[in-house]
């Protein structure tokens, strides 16, 4: 693949960095449009987009870290190489979610509605990254004999050279779109606030379970558990989404059922 765009002097255009950006970019245009037909102001998405970009790479970031504890105790001016790949999505998911329950009490916004607004872009912003992923060779996959196995021959690239590996960077970037598709078209159809958000964890949860087993990168294993950090992390994400779910619909039931 190509890590690298050019390069001018001693200056590169990192493929990886480029596609995140972009991911980024096209998931605040696409809020600033929803959010206009929410009640929110262009200058509260645009303050909100800055947290959630932070916030994100940071905690994804220090997921990826402690993953890789290991490396980055001997090497620790590396953990600021975030252009070099190295981003785990659960990770800025916790991150995002700390720092914007933080912003949305300070300024008194709604918190489901608000996550609501959010999660689509979060989709998009996933699926446009993933590319960069897989330009840099990050995030790649394990062996494999299928046909669907790609070959990395670039010697920077980030993944194993010259042997057939899954495309899970693919795997990824076609989940985030799909998903966005999903929480695109029930936005008409939502019951209630924090319905779209709560769908867009349960869905990236479980779609990461399944990536997952064919990641051939270090995954930070917990031994005990028989399972990656990530995997562990989609788990508890996943299960307590899916019981705010049921609890959020039960008692919109025993509302309207008293209402009634």
């Amino acid at each position: 693949m190509y890590p690298d765009l050019f390069s001018i002097g001693n200056y590169s255009l990192h493929t990886y960095g480029l596609f995140v950006a972009a991911g980024f970019l096209a998931g605040l245009l696409i809020t600033v449009r929803i959010g206009k037909t929410e009640g929110f102001t262009s200058q509260q998405i645009m303050d909100m987009g800055f947290i959630i970009v932070l916030s994100a790479i940071i905690g994804s970031r220090l997921m990826y870290v402690l993953m890789n504890a290991r490396y980055y105790i001997s090497n620790p001016l590396d953990i600021m190489k975030v252009w070099q790949g190295g981003l785990v999505f659960s990770g800025g998911i916790i991150g995002v979610v700390l720092m914007m329950s933080w912003y949305i009490r300070r300024h008194r916004l709604p918190f489901w509605k608000t996550a609501d607004l959010w999660a689509p872009a979060a989709a998009i912003g996933q699926g446009i990254g993933r590319i960069g992923c897989l330009m840099a060779g990050c995030c790649h996959g394990r062996v494999t004999d299928s046909l669907v196995g790609i070959i990395f021959t670039h010697p920077d690239s980030l993944a194993p050279l010259n042997i057939p590996i899954h495309p899970t960077q693919i795997y990824a970037s076609i989940s985030g779109f799909a998903i966005f598709a999903v929480l695109i078209l029930m936005r008409p159809r939502r019951i209630f606030h924090g319905q779209i958000f709560l769908w867009y964890i349960i869905l990236h949860s479980t779609s990461r379970l399944f990536i997952e087993r064919f990641r051939g990168d270090d995954r930070g294993m917990l031994q005990s558990a028989g399972m990656s950090i990530t995997q562990l992390v989609s788990i508890l994400l996943l299960t307590v989404s899916v019981i705010a779910l049921i609890m959020i619909k039960s008692r919109i039931k025993n509302k309207n059922g008293q209402d009634s």
